[in-house]
Parts: C-alpha cells; sequence; structure tokens
C-alpha cells in the first residue's frame, strides 16, 4: 500500500462516481464527487434551490462520506464549499450523468458549480475484494489481526 495516504486519496477518488453530502442539514444526498488534486478541490455539479447551493452560497461546511469498494476507498470528507461561477471548470467536469439531471443540458439555467475545499478526511484505502479474501484467510491460520490496507487521517 501507499506510504501517502493523501496522494492515494486523490488517486482513488478519480474513480468514485458517487458519495453522500451533508451541508450540515443532517441529511445526506447523493452526488457524483470531481476530484481536482491539483486544486485541492471536490466539484460538484447540481441545480439552483437545492440545499446544496443555498449552504454553499453562505460558504458553510460539509461531509462528504465515500463507500466505494471498486475504487476500495471509504472516507469521511470534512471541508468548506462555496457556489463557483467558473464556466470553463464546469465545461471540463460536464458529462452525460450531469446532463441527465437537466432539461436543457449544459446551457439550463438551474446549473451551478460547487467546490468543496477539503480541511481534513479520516481515509481508509483498502486492498480490494480478492485482498480482503487473503487477509481473513490468513488472519485465521496465523491468528494475526487482518491488513486491510491503509488508513488514517489526511490534512489539506
Amino acid at each position: 500500500m501507499s506510504t501517502d495516504l493523501k496522494q492515494e486519496f486523490w488517486t482513488r477518488l478519480a474513480d468514485v462516481r458517487a458519495g453522500m453530502l451533508d451541508t450540515g442539514q443532517g441529511r445526506f444526498v447523493p452526488m457524483s464527487p470531481y476530484a481536482e488534486a491539483d486544486e485541492s478541490a471536490i466539484w460538484f455539479i447540481t441545480a439552483k434551490g437545492t440545499d446544496l447551493v443555498d449552504a454553499a452560497e453562505a460558504g458553510g461546511d460539509a461531509t462528504l462520506m465515500i463507500s466505494d469498494p471498486k475504487a476500495d476507498l471509504y472516507a469521511q470528507v470534512e471541508g468548506r464549499i462555496a457556489l463557483v461561477d467558473d464556466s470553463e471548470k464546469l465545461d471540463e467536469i460536464w458529462n452525460g450523468v450531469a446532463a441527465a439531471w437537466f432539461e436543457d443540458g449544459r446551457e439550463d439555467d438551474s446549473v451551478r458549480l460547487v467546490k468543496m475545499t477539503p480541511k481534513s478526511a479520516e481515509v481508509w484505502a483498502t486492498k480490494g475484494s480478492a485482498g480482503f479474501l487473503y487477509e481473513i484467510a490468513k488472519a485465521h491460520v496465523t491468528h494475526d489481526l487482518p491488513d486491510m490496507g491503509d488508513h488514517g487521517t489526511v490534512t489539506f
């Protein structure tokens, strides 16, 4: 496993297609994160009038929960969110999934771009299902605890 858990987090987050985001309302909603390690940012495309836009306009805090066995990543990410007016960034991350939510696609007046700037994250970068099965079997033979991968807190 990687000794740089922060880099491992960004690498694996790029493969995550959905997470659960809470803007302090105590209500997690599914969102597609778009990771930008170089910017230390996680982007979301949403619509005007959502709780996410309201919280982002106020510059609030948010929690992103990731549980993705395909990316072998589990994380709780804490950070600040802000509404951003950046057409180039929106064009860069726009895709068919986002387009499905808007009647007029990218040109829909309700499209909004939200940037999450992570402050910290508790991260579990696992070895995948084959690695999991191997570690469980090995633990039964050796009576040692299984090595499930890297775990720790990352500060951004």
